[in-house]
């Protein structure tokens, strides 16, 4: 198992060499050994949460609810520290080895392990907006008002109710991420998917245009995923130990 690991972490490493152009597109399965649970994994978000607690519809039916579950619930997630797998990312950038990282997460650890060109598809946990006015406003100006057990923030200004800046069901992905995006896709040579199961679009369909124009996909992930039938090469590894892995041979490089 041991010189299977080497093996892969090799060719991976082989692949982004070679590759003039490439980037990252990373899922949920990145974040879970830093203690965000993904949401239908066996110790995920809807084994604890309603099924509807992201629906942008019961978020404006009653905001006091999402934000009681915020409050209690997933602001502890912000406790978490980016694992070995966002710090090699950042490391791997840092080499010129890939060019940007595409996330659909929204808890900002690539960008606190170092990465420098991360492009959320589905937003960040540490903003937020009027839903009004549409004026911004940061996380600690939110959590301070919770703290205070008053459920719903508030603008300043219309007195309109904040919402996070993520990308809830029912809402479309920001613009300006998905057309950088399908960009970056576009022009390069290899995509390298990450702790995702390649199921849900329109990320998914960011390595099927990178393949489409001539690049390789490289499936990193537990189990199957849904465009292991057009991967170049795909390692069925534990994402820790296989970036640990990594880790080992850049150093002794």
């Amino acid at each position: 198992m041991k010189e299977e690991l080497k093996k892969a972490a090799e060719e991976f490493l082989e692949v982004l060499k070679s590759a003039k152009n490439s980037y990252v597109l990373t899922g949920a399965g990145v974040s879970t050994p830093s203690g965000i649970p993904d949401f239908r994994g066996k110790n995920g978000i809807y084994k604890t949460m309603p099924l509807d607690i992201f629906d942008i519809d019961k978020f404006f039916e009653d905001p006091e609810r999402y934000y009681k579950l915020h409050r209690d619930r997933i602001l502890s997630f912000k406790s978490a520290e980016p694992n070995i797998v966002h710090k090699m990312l950042a490391e791997l950038e840092k080499k010129g080895l890939i060019k940007a990282v595409v996330t659909q997460n929204i808890d900002e650890l690539h960008q606190n392990a170092g990465s420098k060109n991360v492009i959320e598809l589905h937003g960040s946990m540490d903003s937020y907006v009027c839903t009004k006015c549409g004026r911004a406003y940061d996380s600690e100006y939110v959590e301070k008002v919770l703290m205070k057990k008053d459920l719903i923030p508030r603008c300043e200004e219309c007195g309109g109710i904040l919402k996070p800046s993520v990308v809830f069901f029912g809402e479309a992905l920001p613009e300006k991420a998905l057309m950088k995006a399908y960009s970056i896709a576009e022009e390069a040579d290899a995509s390298i998917a990450v702790g995702t199961s390649l199921v849900v679009y329109p990320a998914a369909l960011l390595p099927k245009i990178t393949v489409e124009h001539g690049g390789k996909l490289v499936v990193i992930n537990m189990g199957k995923t849904g465009l292991d039938n057009i991967a170049y090469r795909k390692y069925n590894f534990e994402l820790t130990e296989f970036f640990r892995e990594v880790k080992n041979i850049l150093g002794a490089v």
